[in-house]
């Protein structure tokens, strides 16, 4: 099982933790990521789209190239990716960009390229019942939030049209990690990260409102498969919290984490300890489920 691996730029840059523990679990699965180096960035839904979509079919023509899906660790990634894939299915305008943009380093892109997150790698193609052989460590006891954000449910019509079972991937395997999920009303809506240098003040409210939420239901810690909602939701838990008048305190883990922790990977592995929503309760009751 081999993927073109698009790490992004977050897993290498605001959330450094994430990328390696995303080739632990993956390496221990047995998936054989080939990475993509010599890529540009989606465009993170920011970027209009006659502006994304070369950058994006560039990066497809080189997986298409190797004969490789893509796998990516970043909702997104694959929601910015899987919409302009979505785009660049009309021929005449991918062949307008191929001419344009690709030909001259002797690239083109067929539209053949294929695009999953790691989550839906391990649901459609992996398997759960394959995925328990390598489960180690029970998390039964264990309390987690699940956070799905935008882009990992939406459009509809491209995302979940054919895979309806991707609007609760997350609380499921939670469930086949053997923790319980909490249920809070949040888990699908947008945790704040797009409209923080524009409306700090209702971005840092959604970041609360989560968490908070979230924690006052029971949850240990919450966990994202995106991680620039993680940079909203750990990274600005203080400042939300303290614009709520509350303290929250949740950890946030990246999704390679929690599986990580099922897996037998220490939470020093996972390098739990670099996040700025203190890991350490997490931890504690970690060692004492072990």
């Amino acid at each position: 099982m081999q993927y073109a691996f698009y790490p992004g730029c977050v897993s290498k840059g605001g959330c450094p933790e994430l990328y390696p523990a995303a080739l632990k679990v993956c390496e221990r699965l047995g998936i054989d990521l080939v990475e993509m180096t010599d890529v540009g960035c989606t465009g993170a839904g920011v970027l209009p789209a006659e502006i994304s979509d070369p950058i994006n079919a560039r990066t497809f023509a080189q997986a298409e190239a190797q004969g490789l899906p893509i796998m990516t660790i970043c909702s997104t990634c694959t929601g910015v990716m899987t919409q302009a894939n979505a785009r660049l299915q009309e021929e005449r305008y991918r062949e307008a960009i191929n001419a344009e943009h690709l030909a001259e380093e002797g690239l083109r892109y067929r539209g053949a390229t294929k695009v999953k997150h790691l989550l839906w790698v391990l649901f459609e193609d992996y398997g759960l019942e394959k995925l328990k052989e390598h489960l180690t460590t029970s998390l039964e006891g264990l309390r987690v939030a699940p956070f799905y954000g935008c882009y990992i449910r939406r459009p509809s019509d491209l995302i979940t049209k054919d895979f309806k079972g991707r609007k609760e991937y997350l609380d499921e395997l939670i469930e086949a990690l053997g923790a319980e999920v909490t249920e809070y009303s949040g888990k699908g809506k947008c945790c704040g990260f797009p409209i923080l240098t524009s409306n700090e003040r209702n971005s840092l409210a959604m970041a609360g409102n989560h968490t908070h939420e979230a924690k006052s239901k029971g949850a240990d810690c919450m966990v994202t498969p995106c991680p620039l909602c993680h940079l909203n939701l750990d990274g600005n838990q203080d400042r939300a919290g303290a614009q709520k008048g509350v303290e929250i305190d949740l950890p946030v883990l990246h999704l390679p984490q929690l599986l990580g922790l099922a897996m037998g990977f220490s939470p020093d592995e996972l390098q739990l300890q670099r996040h700025l929503v203190d890991t350490r309760p997490l931890r504690e009751k970690m060692s004492v489920l072990a």
